[in-house]
């Protein structure tokens, strides 16, 4: 599961790409916080973080805030879910940014879990690097277009 930390960083993104592909012009933290749902001071180190990054900038003064500088279809899921969150991999054998041999492991090569969680690595992998802030931007029926059935209470 993504923390709400990434949730909030991914609807704030949203948000400033509408607004590029809108009026253009520069939002204050509490916009954002409005537009998105998301609370105001979680937003602050949030945008932080993504302006560091170099997805978003700032204006400063009377039509000051924060802008998308990077085209949303340039900016990976992946991409963000590693700058809030660190890296993905569910073991830190399989991690490309942050490789870590296993102490447990005396051998990778014929490891039976990192070789399962090797292939649903991949796959995810391969996926959530595809998508985009772009493709959030799309209708909010996602789920129809990958062919998943809507998740039954509780799961």
């Amino acid at each position: 599961m993504i923390t709400h930390k990434t949730k909030y960083a991914l609807k704030a993104l949203m948000v400033l790409a509408d607004e590029k592909a809108g009026e253009g012009t520069a939002l204050r933290i509490e916009e954002i916080a409005e537009r998105s749902g998301a609370p105001k001071r979680f937003l602050e180190h949030i945008l932080l973080d993504l302006k560091r990054a170099g997805l978003i900038g700032s204006r400063r003064g009377r039509k000051g805030g924060y802008e998308m500088i990077k085209e949303p279809r340039r900016v990976s899921l992946a991409e963000v879910l590693r700058l809030i969150d660190g890296p993905m991999a569910p073991l830190p054998c399989l991690s490309r940014k942050a490789y870590q041999r296993c102490e447990d492991c005396t051998d990778e090569q014929t490891c039976r879990v990192r070789a399962v969680f090797g292939s649903f690595y991949a796959t995810y992998i391969l996926m959530i690097e595809s998508l985009t802030v772009a493709d959030l931007q799309k209708d909010a029926r996602t789920l129809e277009s990958f062919g998943l059935p809507e998740p039954a209470a509780g799961e």
